[in-house]
């Protein structure tokens, strides 16, 4: 049992198991009842996106010193009760289930689900 890291809107892998978005958003000009069809996500999670404010940061981040101000201002963010404590459930839920999060940035290397991928482990989960 594990969890995946995934770029929303993908082919889903084998035993994928539940697509969790952690994004901000919802996907433009999809219908609801078409998210999971579509791949993008069957549940909506985005208390493990980052605020508004960071997400531009991380967009707007062209150097390394720039994404490192993101990385630090998104795991502060996370940090915080509410998102802390979903990344508690998922690396607890990680040992029994396989699911997957994601987001729908091309590059992992420039997204949150990378920073992402290290707070689920920092946290104990299972990472496929």
């Amino acid at each position: 049992m594990s969890i995946s890291v995934v770029r929303l809107g993908s082919s889903r892998l084998p035993d994928e198991g539940v697509r969790i978005g952690t994004v901000r958003r919802p996907p433009r000009g999809v219908p609801k009842a078409e998210y999971a069809a579509q791949n993008w996500y069957d549940v909506w999670f985005p208390e493990l996106a980052p605020s508004p404010a960071t997400m531009k940061l991380g967009q707007a981040a062209t150097t390394p010193a720039e994404w490192s101000r993101f990385a630090r201002k998104y795991r502060a963010e996370m940090a915080q009760p509410g998102s802390r404590h979903g990344l508690e459930l998922l690396a607890a839920l990680s040992h029994t289930s396989d699911f997957s999060v994601g987001c729908y940035c091309e590059d992992a290397e420039r997204c949150h689900r990378t920073l992402l991928r290290d707070l689920l482990r920092e946290h104990g989960a299972a990472l496929r």
